[in-house]
């Protein structure tokens, strides 16, 4: 059974009198254990069809079903900070926290009781995106974008989510660094059993996908 699908899911933005539709009558389902792909060209509702898989959008008709049961009629908080970790484009790191203390933050949130210190398992999430241990008590501001971006994943990582989400996640980055993010994605999928959906504009990042998803004007 897929862990996550759109059941005719439709989304307009009120504007007024006018209300523009960005996603419209999309089914689409996505399985453990598999990369996918929403691209499009700007204005398609990636970021859109994003917000709604993770329950911080409800759609205006239709439903997302989450293992089952309609993401409305759970607790979309719950929802993001126990199931699905979110990476978003511009981080939302904490600057003033160093990448350890971000991590541990989310763990916090997330209410869940973890068997291990949470320092630990923050470090040992960062040991996954392969981010040297020198840099977990360094301070956001003092971290490449590269090493942010690391530090957003292994922040989503280390709630032990089902399903991981990420806008743009190498929008800003070098192609070595992309390619390094692409692969950490690769292994969360496919080594970790994880639900993996990215939004991207990037053609080299597609080719490495299982399925893709495309959404036009």
């Amino acid at each position: 059974m897929s862990i996550l699908k759109l059941n005719k899911v439709s989304y307009k933005y009120a504007n007024g009198r006018n209300n523009r539709e960005v996603i419209k009558d999309k089914s689409y389902k996505f399985d453990t254990g598999k990369l996918y792909g929403i691209v499009g060209k700007s204005g398609s509702g990636k970021t859109t069809l994003l917000s709604l898989l993770s329950g911080l959008t409800k759609p205006t008709s239709g439903q997302v079903i989450y293992n089952g049961e309609n993401l409305t009629k759970i607790n979309s908080a719950d929802y993001r900070a126990r199931n699905c970790g979110v990476i978003f484009q511009s981080f939302n790191l904490l600057p003033q926290l160093s990448a350890v203390e971000n991590i541990v933050l989310a763990m916090d949130i997330s209410g869940k009781k973890f068997r291990q210190s949470k320092i630990k398992l923050a470090k040992e999430s960062l040991a996954i995106v392969k981010l040297a241990e020198e840099y977990a008590n360094k301070k956001i501001l003092h971290l490449s974008g590269g090493e942010q971006q690391r530090v957003a994943i292994a922040r989503a990582l280390s709630i032990q989510p089902d399903i991981i989400l990420a806008d743009e996640p190498t929008g800003n980055l070098d192609a070595e660094t992309q390619n390094d993010i692409i692969n950490i994605f690769d292994s969360l999928a496919h080594q970790m059993n994880k639900c993996v959906i990215i939004v991207t504009h990037s053609p080299e990042v597609a080719k490495r996908l299982d399925a893709i998803y495309e959404l036009k004007k």
